[in-house]
């Protein structure tokens, strides 16, 4: 039995497109989950009463929303690594555009707020020492 270097590519064709599926669906499965916490963070949040400030119910999400974004746009280039045309290129510059964009965009975000957390932290534990 002889393999022509056809069969040989379009198998791989068909497990890159298998592999693609699934680094989608866990994708997909990671903005659900993080979408899942932030609702139970908030839930929880507005029971205790404090619906004062939601930073930490935005930064649950965003952090699942970034890890999520990193594999979809890896899915992207995997799909267009087995069928290079420029239709397909093309679509790819776009889509990693937005996708790092947002990307950058959310850790900015998250970077700042992680920072405005930190220091009122540092001020409640500091009235506290005052306190004391």
């Amino acid at each position: 039995m002889t393999v022509s270097p056809g069969s040989i590519e379009s198998t791989i064709i068909v497990i890159v497109g298998w592999v693609k599926l699934g680094i989608e669906v866990f994708g997909a499965t990671l903005v659900t989950l993080g979408v899942c916490m932030a609702i139970n963070h908030l839930i929880r949040k507005l029971v205790a009463g404090d619906s004062s400030d939601f930073t930490s119910t935005r930064l649950i999400l965003a952090r699942y929303l970034a890890l999520a974004l990193e594999f979809e746009l890896g899915a992207d280039i995997l799909g267009t690594a087995v069928s290079p045309d420029w239709d397909h290129i093309g679509k790819l510059a776009a889509v990693a555009v937005i996708r790092t964009g947002l990307n950058y965009f959310l850790s900015m975000e998250m970077k700042t707020e992680m920072a405005v957390q930190k220091k009122k932290a540092n001020l409640v534990r500091q009235s506290k020492e005052e306190n004391l």
